[in-house]
């Protein structure tokens, strides 16, 4: 059976939000080392596998929204959809301290039918959604680790990630909108600045010209259902918000 590198759910909604979620699993497809990266089980349950939560709040974001949840079906480790062709950490074979054996020999024939295979065919299928929608409002949905190792704790509970070159951010607005609660830490750009030329957002918004969002939110909050539904329910409002202060 092909393994299907993305799903779609929600299809028949209608608005004009589209939820997407780069790193949703940490499904190692069979054809690759019999579905073993040579990691162990708990560290495929770690953030350097997935973005863990993330999906469990798009999901909710989605139905909250009346709008399509558009999720990656393959580990970041086997290939990252959230980077450029030619970004060197395509294909990672040390994250956060941890190496990644089935990586360490994977060579460019090998790069270019994971892009194939998994990386082309999840980007189709953000654009195909997209595309149907007219004046399009993209909402990237990702999850940080609470600390990396040896580092310091990450004090925020939620981070908006956006382009300082980006008229069409609505990133912007979703801190001003999250900062009327006093009781959040909110990182404006953290843990990670910006975006990366021919990341998800570069290629289906910036270069598009269509509105966006990308929110981060930490693991530790969205690590079970309670948390995920807790924090779905929260961003929703908070991006209609957004978006009705834009203007657009």
């Amino acid at each position: 059976m092909t393994h299907s590198p993305y799903h779609i759910f929600g299809a028949d909604r209608t608005s004009r939000w589209v939820i997407t979620v780069d790193h949703a699993r940490n499904t190692v497809p069979a054809e690759i080392n019999g579905g073993d990266l040579g990691l162990s089980a708990g560290d495929m349950q770690r953030h350097i596998a997935y973005d863990i939560g993330a999906l469990g709040v798009a999901m909710v974001m989605g139905e909250l929204l009346d709008a399509p949840v558009v999720a990656s079906n393959f580990s970041r480790l086997v290939i990252d959809p959230n980077r450029g062709v030619i970004d060197p950490t395509l294909v990672m074979r040390l994250y956060d301290g941890t190496i990644i054996p089935a990586n360490a020999e994977v060579d460019a024939a090998e790069e270019a039918r994971r892009i194939e295979t998994y990386y082309a065919p999840y980007h189709a299928a953000l654009e195909d959604v997209v595309s149907q929608r007219d004046d399009p409002v993209i909402v990237a949905m990702h999850s940080f680790s609470p600390r990396l190792n040896g580092r310091a704790p990450r004090p925020w509970e939620v981070a908006i990630l956006h382009a300082a070159h980006d008229p069409r951010s609505l990133g912007p607005h979703v801190i001003n909108a999250l900062r009327r609660d006093p009781s959040l830490t909110v990182g404006d750009n953290e843990p990670y600045a910006g975006h990366l030329p021919g990341d998800s957002v570069d290629r289906l918004a910036l270069q598009k010209n269509r509105l966006n969002a990308l929110i981060e939110v930490r693991q530790d909050l969205i690590s079970d259902e309670t948390g995920q539904q807790h924090w779905g329910a929260r961003l929703a409002p908070v991006l209609q918000a957004a978006l009705q202060d834009s203007g657009y």
